[in-house]
């Protein structure tokens, strides 16, 4: 299996349209995703000093983070606004090899900074409401 190139990792935003289209989160240089579970366990007497977990009965997350230059563009100010509205909203996460995930986020937290010198950026992070499913 190839290596796949980070740069085309990328964050989407829907557009709130029936059917939704998706438009790339301007100038992002990095995302990350985590996909998280909490644990249930059941060990009991009978489990020989080990921990057992029950399948399936957790409750999963995913959580996005990305951080980039501001650019001014739509989809920036879209994440803006449901930052500010604490609204939530479709994304979807696309890889290189063409696999895309799809869900409901919230914008948990939208940093901007700038240096007197330098460009203006930004991070945000994101956390799921709901499945996110492959597409």
């Amino acid at each position: 299996m190839p290596a796949q190139n980070g740069s085309a990792f990328l964050l989407k935003i829907g557009d709130g349209a029936s059917p939704v289209t998706y438009e790339t989160v301007a100038g992002l240089r990095t995302t990350q995703l985590s996909i998280n579970g909490d644990a249930v366990a059941i060990t009991h007497k009978q489990s020989g000093g080990w921990r057992d977990l029950l399948s399936g009965a957790d409750t999963r997350s995913v959580s996005v983070s990305a951080a980039g230059i501001f650019l001014g563009s739509q989809s920036e100010s879209a994440v803006r606004a449901h930052a500010l509205a604490g609204t939530i909203d479709d994304y979807e996460l696309s890889f290189e090899d063409g696999e895309r995930l799809r869900g409901r986020f919230l914008v948990q937290r939208l940093d901007y900074s700038g240096d007197f010198n330098g460009e203006r950026s930004y991070t945000l992070q994101l956390e799921s409401s709901g499945p996110v499913v492959p597409v």
